[in-house]
């Protein structure tokens, strides 16, 4: 039986779909990872225990980055890291990949989607994460592209959705 009741994974916006861009020293940015932190507290009140991290740049990397922390907070809890592929942080600058590898190494689990890139490796990525999960934790404004079509999937799946823009309305 899978871990879909009590697994959470997220979705969101790669930095050139995201207000600030890379620079995550934005008051936007920062809030946005609070409230990051804060649905993930959440979702581990609402009974989540799993949590599965998609590891592509941006939002993906600080949802990792805000379960890990919540492990500190609550050690019985477990990081998953989804790779579409052992390629996926190939093509980042050195700074990105040193990240990318720490924040891998240290999650409980590592799973590897297929063995090598090919097209919709991403697409299948996703797949896999909703289809272990209960619930999805989205960075989302609407545009199109990947974020969108898994969010769509989830709610196909029947997953419970939180959607958090990447800017509060004022």
């Amino acid at each position: 039986m899978r871990a879909r009741p009590i697994s959470c994974c997220f979705s969101g916006h790669r930095p050139a779909k995201l207000p600030w861009g890379e620079d995550e020293d934005d008051p936007r940015c920062r809030a946005l990872k609070a409230r990051l932190r804060d649905a993930l507290d959440a979702a581990y009140e609402a009974g989540y225990r799993h949590f599965i991290c998609g590891m592509a740049r941006g939002a993906d990397l600080y949802a990792c980055e805000a379960a890990l922390a919540a492990r500190e907070r609550y050690p019985h809890i477990t990081v998953e890291s989804a790779i579409p592929c052992p390629t996926q942080a190939d093509g980042w600058t050195e700074g990105e990949r040193t990240r990318w590898r720490s924040l891998v190494a240290r999650c409980d689990f590592e799973t590897v989607v297929q063995a090598r890139y090919a097209p919709g490796c991403m697409q299948r990525r996703n797949r896999y994460m909703v289809e272990h999960s209960g619930r999805i934790i989205a960075v989302f404004d609407g545009q199109d592209g990947g974020t969108k079509r898994t969010v769509e999937y989830a709610m196909r799946q029947g997953l419970e959705v939180v959607l958090l823009m990447p800017v509060e309305e004022a």
